[in-house]
């Protein structure tokens, strides 16, 4: 009986040390330093991208901040929207990294491509049920954490704190 349980365990064992070199094979290797350059430039690129249309809004076409930081918004979830529609967004994301999940393009990539996913199901059970399959979370704990940050503040205010 002892060398029945020897024996499983050396078969369970083998296929441990089959499984972790499989996964070592295949799993990518990457460069940590290059990454964040990589991400670096994406961000940077697209943030410098933001505050050309920024400029050009305020100083080229005369409006005010606030109403140039509305149309720069606007022209950058456009862009990724796009982007995401082509397939283009997915190749920058998986050069740039989290370079490329700059908040609004990649929220605004997030929603298009879950819309696009899942549009071969319909209108509403597709798109209308599921593009927020992503982004849900996101704006759940968006929500929650502002709620609780600003009861932190509102406590702070009311103690004399802040």
């Amino acid at each position: 009986m002892a060398q029945n349980n020897q024996k499983p365990q050396t078969i369970q064992q083998k296929r441990e040390k089959d499984y972790r070199e499989h996964v070592e094979q295949v799993t990518p290797k990457y460069s940590l330093p290059r990454q964040m350059i990589k991400a670096f430039v994406v961000g940077g690129i697209i943030c410098l991208l933001g505050q050309c249309i920024l400029n050009y809004a305020t100083n080229k076409m005369g409006l005010d901040k606030e109403t140039a930081g509305s149309w720069c918004s606007m022209l950058l979830v456009l862009a990724s929207v796009l982007l995401t529609g082509f397939n283009l967004y997915p190749k920058l994301v998986e050069w740039g990294g989290g370079g490329a999940l700059v908040p609004i393009t990649g929220f605004a990539n997030s929603i298009a491509s879950a819309a696009i996913e899942y549009q071969k199901e319909g209108q509403v059970f597709g798109i209308g049920c599921k593009i927020f399959t992503i982004a849900g979370p996101v704006i759940l704990f968006g929500i929650v954490t502002s709620w609780g940050l600003g009861l932190v503040y509102w406590i702070g205010t009311v103690l004399g704190i802040v």
